[in-house]
Formats: structure tokens, C-alpha cells, sequence
């Protein structure tokens, strides 16, 4: 018996440092689980990364760091495509050719961008909004039709551009005949986790290292932040069981697989017993555990021939964009060209 064909998954990541442990539990971990189930594509997506000001130099190490990282949370070559996006132009050249499928209008309401401008705002009164900011989920776009994905794992912050995407495969399809996939969101069951110091915010770089967790930390940095982190944030609204903080602590227990210490100790929360500090402790120890065992995988890795192996799966990556490439320029009435171009 023919084994079925498995569905084919696309999803990103952009190089903007080192990963923390948001980043993991909101996507890698979950890469990494998928990658037995489905064809999985996944790429560095360096061209997103330079919406945003950055550093060409450290651009290029956080490039090839990441590939490393990834490789060393369980990111198998073995199974997936791990992939540079900018090492395959054909992700810009179908990126021009669907942004004239994408309404102006559509672009407007990304509410990512909204967001991104507020936080360039903030960084400089000098500030500007490149037009690669405004029209990324284009690119965003590009990167999934052109790989013909059918199946795209998000969070709901991700929604938006999922269903712009759809749209613009949709039209393209009809004006000139079935080419693309409209791809299906697979919302993912991840957690939010959020700022340590500010219960309130999405755990990020940005806000400085006393709110995050990077994913390879040492044991006493995590020690450190953990035990300082926010728990109650006063008197709580009516309805509220548990404060923001709180919750987030435990949400990162569960996502470290504690799920049987996160129910025992949240019973005591509602029995009045639940000591915090006992609680960070147990935060503490998991992340500690988790942080651990990948930094024991990445010092096994060879930083030159995951850069070589990268390379080689861009290149098996390519040849895939390449032929969906070139359905749509023989559909939408742009002359063929040599495969070496």
C-alpha cells in the first residue's frame, strides 16, 4: 500500500537574536512535534527581519545562530527543510507579483503594523515607517504560496495575515487559472507567556532583559528573574480568580510539562495554602531543567556544518519555489526563463 502523502507545512522565524523561551513554547516546541506528522518547511526569515532597524553584521550571526538553536531544540534536517529566506530569491519575485493581487485596503487594517510603529515611536523621535514594514505580510504571503503550503500553524495574533493570504491566492486562482493553495490555519494550542516584570505585556527582547527568559540561559540568570517576578498586581477586578502574574507563572510551569505540579499547586491556590514562593521555586526548577538540556544539545552541534546543511536544504527549498515560480509567470503572461536565473 502507497503511503499517504502528508500535508505540506510552512512557518517562520525571524533572526532578531537570542531566542527566548516565548519563542519556543509558542512555536519551536510545536514545530518540533509537527514535524512527524506533516512535510514541514521551515524557514529563517531574514528579509522580515529588516523591517525594523538592525545591524547588518549582527544580522548575519543572529542568522546563523538561530539555524544552530533550532537545530538544537530538535529541528530535524533528517525530516523538515530548514531554509534562509533570503538565499531564495524567488520569495521577493512572487512577492511583487501577488502584492498586485493584495488591496491597499486590506493592508491597512494589519494590525501588526499598528503595533510596530507605536514601538518604533517609542525607540526614536527620529523614526520613520518603511514601506517593507507596511507591506511585510505580502512577503508573509509570498513565503507560504510559493512552497504551496496547505497547512500554516499560528497563534491568533497571526489570523490576520493568514486570511490576507488566503484572499490573495484566492484572486490570483481566479483571475488566471489554479495555482496557489489557500492555505488552512492550524491554530496551535501554545501559551502566551508573558513579561516576568510586566504581567501585562508579551514576553519580548524589547522590553529589556529583566522580562524575558533566553532559551539557553544560564542557571543563575533564571534563578534571579524568576524569583523577582510579579505575582499579585493588588486588588483584583470581580470575576478575576488570579492575577496576571500568576497565571503566567504557572502557564510556563505547564508549558515546561509540569501539568500534574501545575494542578496540585494550583488546588492550593484555591484552598488559601499556595505559597509563592514555593511556586517560583518550582518555575525556577523546570526552566532550569529545560534550559539545561538544550544548551547540552547545542554544545554537541557544529556551527560549520549546520551553516553547510542550511545551505543545502535552501537549495532543496528553492527548487520547489522555483517550479511554483514558474506556473505563475506562465499564468500571469510573464516570459519563461532559463532555471539557472
Amino acid at each position: 500500500m502507497a503511503e499517504q502523502k502528508r500535508e505540506r507545512i510552512l512557518s517562520g522565524i525571524q533572526p532578531t537574536g537570542e531566542m527566548q523561551i516565548g519563542n519556543y513554547f509558542g512555536a519551536v516546541q510545536n514545530w518540533v512535534r509537527l514535524q512527524d506528522s506533516y512535510e514541514c518547511f521551515f524557514g529563517i526569515v531574514d528579509l522580515h527581519a529588516i523591517t525594523m532597524p538592525y545591524q547588518p553584521e549582527q544580522l548575519r550571526k543572529n542568522t546563523e545562530r538561530l539555524a544552530v538553536d533550532l537545530i538544537a531544540c530538535g529541528i530535524d534536517p533528517g525530516k523538515s527543510l530548514l531554509f534562509i529566506q533570503s538565499l531564495i530569491p524567488e520569495h521577493t519575485d512572487l512577492c511583487w507579483i501577488v502584492s498586485c493581487f493584495c488591496s491597499f485596503g486590506n493592508l491597512t487594517r494589519m494590525t501588526q503594523f499598528k503595533e510596530k510603529s507605536e514601538q518604533l515611536k517609542s525607540q526614536s523621535k527620529d523614526h520613520f515607517f518603511s514601506a517593507g514594514l507596511f507591506t511585510y505580510p505580502v512577503l508573509q504571503a509570498a513565503d507560504i504560496l510559493i512552497y504551496k503550503a496547505s497547512v500554516v500553524p499560528v497563534g491568533q495574533d497571526q489570523k490576520q495575515h493568514l486570511e490576507l493570504t488566503a484572499d490573495i491566492a484566492r484572486r490570483f486562482n481566479n483571475e488566471f487559472g489554479e495555482v496557489f493553495v489557500e492555505p488552512k490555519i492550524l491554530f496551535t494550542e501554545t501559551p502566551k507567556v508573558m513579561s516576568l516584570a510586566d504581567p501585562s505585556k508579551k514576553m519580548g527582547k524589547s522590553l529589556g532583559p529583566k522580562h524575558y527568559i533566553g532559551l539557553f540561559e544560564e542557571e543563575e540568570s533564571i534563578r534571579a528573574k524568576v524569583r523577582t517576578a510579579v505575582t499579585d498586581s493588588g486588588v483584583l477586578p470581580e470575576g478575576v480568580e488570579m492575577s496576571p502574574g500568576l497565571e503566567n507563572l504557572f502557564e510556563i510551569l505547564g508549558a515546561c510539562g509540569k501539568v500534574d505540579l501545575v494542578s496540585e499547586m494550583k488546588r492550593d491556590y484555591k484552598a488559601g495554602k499556595l505559597k509563592y514562593s514555593l511556586l517560583k521555586e518550582s518555575v525556577a526548577d523546570a526552566l532550569v531543567e529545560l534550559t539545561g538540556n538544550l544548551r547540552a544539545s547545542r554544545a554537541e552541534i557544529k556551527p560549520k556544518a549546520v551553516q553547510k546543511s542550511v545551505e543545502e536544504m535552501s537549495m532543496k527549498a528553492r527548487a520547489v519555489a522555483r517550479e511554483t515560480l514558474r506556473e505563475v509567470r506562465e499564468l500571469a503572461g510573464l516570459p519563461a526563463r532559463s532555471v539557472g536565473d
